[in-house]
């Protein structure tokens, strides 16, 4: 891992193992980027990469020069109007009305580990020699704006992470338009474009599209990240796997409305963009102040897909989810919500929890209903008081009585909304979001409060402190159902009513910040009707996410395929869930329903009182599993061997860092008769080591695994007779391989 800056040729080159990342100073002052990709040789002089060409119908800088166009120039933080005709890294408007902007370059910084970024969440080092960070500053003359971009390359992995910072020290106030995060241009278009896409119940699905001229983009306008689009983006060469080949990964570390784009111009330049979106956006920034971009991610991997991942996977674990959490295995809980929704007392809860408890669950939560006039969802949102007609005791009266079964005991709220039918919204009916003389619109029967106002963040605070304080809570469900819409906050005046849907998210972090301090040792995890803000902002302060309201094993293969491209396994809410199941009302065996749920936290959504003798009987054993593997499901090395986009089989794996140990997931939706024989090569093994199949008791060699395959022909491959196992639809197997001198 180095930084260099060779002062001559104004070169600087960000490199370690896996990437090289070089970038110089234009002769305009501002900055061109030269190169970014495999990790090369440093040199003093990289300036055969930019190329300058005469190109017809172009406008050049400087008199007489028709070779200096920025509309033909690779840069790092570009402008727009003088000789760029792309879309902009940065949009400022001036008092005069003027939006051209020309910074260049003053001086630089290079230091060890990584800053904190204010009031955002990012990622972080624990010691200098983990990464280094490069601060070039450059500042517009005429307004006095200073803009500082921060790089940032990690010591390990194709990792650079980027955020800008803008300061006015001019002497009047400026409009910040559009202000990326990240933005990158390429030398050509040779890609595919994939994304994670979908809606509610079937979030972030895989999409592939080839990069051609126009532009691409995915961005959310919902005040949230948004089931439609994850703000995560990946660029692979046409012939990259998931195994093999050039990837390209960026990540923006933000919970609110996004856009990442790429624009492919006429000479097949690609410009990557992302950050914070610019629709709806308008920063009033005053002499004097600041205002820092959110942190984006750019992952290069010459491993394919699979290897993009694993540092995604890592890198967010271990350097983004922070706290007592971080590094330990998830409870097995079981939640209440589908086993009873709103109807529940507090004996029925105690008599669910003491089935779970007898299964072995390890945390019971209590989900919607138990707070205000609760009963529906049309009424109490906001009335952070546990309703005594259903809990005499209280909160505390029945964390307590799942504390004496031997159990943890954990919590749901959804702080950030408001029902008119509670005592919230009759004591301050201007808290919500709402434009003057607008009607005002609701989403499940709520409005959503104005979390850009300090004051109304404290007080959601002081209400959930008293319950955590009073009660033995170690586990908070975080939720939010539904996205913004006249998005006006009262207590802003009209020129910075741009500034509500960031500021909202900004609040949303100070919440979790002060709740998260306050409160170390609970575990939260964040919901968002499902997976309509599973984004890294919030990986930050909740280091698991409920991934989707969708439970079904079948759908979730999808899910949670798509899931594992930018998210560690560790962080991804899964549970086992009644048959019929409550979302698409598919019977599926609880065989499957817990292969799928292993490979994330680990719970059952039911009540377990209902289940017959020989399921109780699953359930403990599948319980009895997760516990033993659960720390290799969690954090091993996860490999997706085959795609439920792609056929009817979905594998994938984990393997434990010793290599010791692999567990592989295999699932098929439909059954078959007759079929061909099945194998599939594993990934990640220990080619030397002897592996023993715990399902079949044969032993081979990793290198056998993973070049000749494991066999996982069953009876569709034949006729059904004798002892052999039959098949059915929505089948599954686990597959535990351990090394053989383990046994």
């Amino acid at each position: 891992m180095n930084i260099v800056y060779h002062q001559r040729t104004k070169t600087f080159h960000l490199y370690n193992d896996t990437l090289s990342y070089i970038m110089c100073v234009l002769e305009n002052g501002h900055l061109g980027q030269l190169y970014c990709g495999r990790a090369i040789h440093d040199k003093e002089d990289f300036s055969y990469l930019l190329e300058k060409m005469p190109r017809p119908m172009s406008s050049y800088l400087y008199e007489g020069d028709r070779t200096f166009s920025l509309e033909n120039i690779k840069q790092e933080y570009p402008v727009y109007g003088s000789t760029d005709y792309r879309h902009p890294a940065v949009e400022i408007l001036q008092e005069n009305g003027s939006r051209i902007m020309d910074f260049q370059y003053e001086s630089h910084t290079i230091t060890g580990g990584k800053p904190a970024l204010a009031g955002l969440p990012a990622t972080y080092t624990e010691s200098d020699e983990e990464a280094a960070t490069l601060q070039v500053t450059l500042r517009d003359k005429v307004t006095g704006i200073r803009l500082e971009l921060l790089y940032t390359v990690f010591a390990e992995g194709g990792i650079l992470a980027r955020s800008a910072r803008f300061v006015n020290e001019g002497t009047a106030p400026v409009h910040i338009l559009n202000a990326m995060s990240l933005s990158l241009d390429l030398p050509d278009k040779d890609y595919v474009w994939m994304q994670l896409s979908g809606a509610w119940a079937r979030e972030r699905h895989v999409k592939n599209r080839p990069l051609e001229q126009g532009i691409l983009a995915i961005d959310s306008m919902r005040g949230h990240s948004s089931h439609h689009h994850n703000p995560f983006m990946v660029l692979k060469r046409p012939s990259a796997t998931e195994d093999s080949g050039t990837v390209l990964g960026f990540s923006l570390i933000y919970s609110g409305n996004f856009r990442i784009q790429a624009e492919v111009d006429t000479y097949d330049v690609t410009r990557i963009t992302a950050g914070i979106n610019p629709s709806c956006f308008d920063w009033k920034l005053e002499a004097g102040e600041s205002f820092q971009t959110p942190e984006a991610v750019m992952v290069y991997s010459e491993e394919g897909l699979n290897g993009m991942s694993q540092t995604f996977h890592h890198l967010y674990q271990k350097r983004l989810a922070r706290g007592y959490w971080r590094d330990r295995p998830r409870p097995i809980l079981n939640n209440n919500w589908e086993a009873t929704y709103f109807d529940f007392t507090e004996d029925r809860l105690v008599e669910i929890a003491s089935k779970a408890k007898e299964c072995g669950v390890e945390l019971f939560v209590l989900d919607d209903g138990w707070f205000g006039a609760r009963c529906s969802d049309r009424a109490g949102l906001g009335d952070w008081v546990a309703n005594r007609d259903r809990l005499p005791q209280g909160i505390s009266g029945l964390a307590e009585r799942i504390e004496a079964l031997g159990m943890k005991f954990g919590l749901w709220f959804e702080p950030e909304m408001v029902n008119k039918d509670s005592d919230l919204f009759r004591a301050h009916p201007d808290w919500i979001l709402q434009t003057p003389d607008r009607s005002v619109s609701h989403g499940r029967y709520q409005y959503v409060l104005d979390f850009s106002r300090p004051e109304v963040v404290d007080g959601i605070y002081q209400m959930m402190a008293k319950i955590l304080s009073e009660s033995k809570i170690s586990y908070i469900k975080w939720d939010m159902n539904r996205s913004i819409t006249e998005c006006y906050s009262a207590a802003l005046p009209g020129d910075r009513q741009g500034e509500v849907f960031h500021r909202y998210i900004l609040g949303l972090y100070d919440l979790y910040e002060r709740l998260t301090s306050a409160f170390p040792h609970i575990l939260f995890e964040s919901c968002a009707s499902g997976g309509a803000r599973f984004d890294p902002g919030l990986l930050y302060y909740a280091p698991q996410g409920w991934a989707s309201d969708d439970s079904d094993a079948v759908e979730r293969l999808k899910i949670q395929y798509g899931t594992s491209m930018c998210y560690p396994i560790s962080c991804i809410g899964s549970h086992v869930s009644v048959a019929p199941n409550h979302q698409v009302f598919r019977n599926t065996p609880l065989h499957t329903r817990a292969n799928v749920a292993y490979f994330g936290t680990f719970g059952y959504e039911l009540d377990l009182n209902k289940l017959t003798d020989e399921e109780i009987a699953q359930v403990k054993e599948q319980i009895q599993f997760m516990k033993e593997y659960r720390k290799i499901l969690q954090f091993g090395t996860f490999y997706r061997l085959k795609s439920p986009f792609e056929g009817n089989e979905t594998v994938w794996m984990t393997v434990s860092e010793d290599k010791k140990t692999a567990l592989v997931g295999w699932y098929r939706v439909l059954n078959g008769v007759n079929m061909p024989y099945t194998r599939v090569r594993l990934q990640g093994l220990d080619p030397d080591l002897v592996y023993e199949n715990v399902l079949s008791g044969t032993r081979h060699y990793g290198d056998e695994l993973m070049h000749v395959g494991l066999i996982t022909s069953d009876a569709t491959s034949g006729e059904v007779v004798g002892d052999a196992k039959p098949s059915m639809d929505f089948d599954s197997r686990i597959y535990v391989l351990k090394a053989a001198d383990e046994q």
